[in-house]
């Protein structure tokens, strides 16, 4: 498990809301994408709430999936700045 690029380590509080508590990992860049989140440390902990409601988790509010994409790939590019972020992930955000 590769440390993430985008939070702080050890992950005390949500990334998205601040609660602290029980946290979820979750790839930022999921489906075909997942080996690849892990790959480059594209991770961050959320709350059950923002990762798995099914209104409020990243998993189906696109908004926050979104926002949470965009700041992985800002990640990416400012962590590896030799490589090709829309090549890799085959995507702009």
């Amino acid at each position: 498990m590769k440390k993430s690029i985008v939070e702080q380590n050890p992950a005390e509080e949500c990334y998205l809301c601040g609660s602290r508590g029980y946290l979820e990992r979750h790839h930022i860049f999921g489906g075909p994408n997942r080996k690849l989140s892990e790959k480059y440390g594209l991770t961050v902990h959320l709350c059950w709430m923002d990762h798995q409601d099914s209104r409020e988790g990243v998993h189906y509010n696109r908004e926050k999936m979104r926002k949470l994409q965009k700041i992985g790939q800002q990640a990416f590019e400012q962590t590896y700045p030799g490589k090709d972020f829309r090549q890799i992930f085959g995507r702009n955000y």
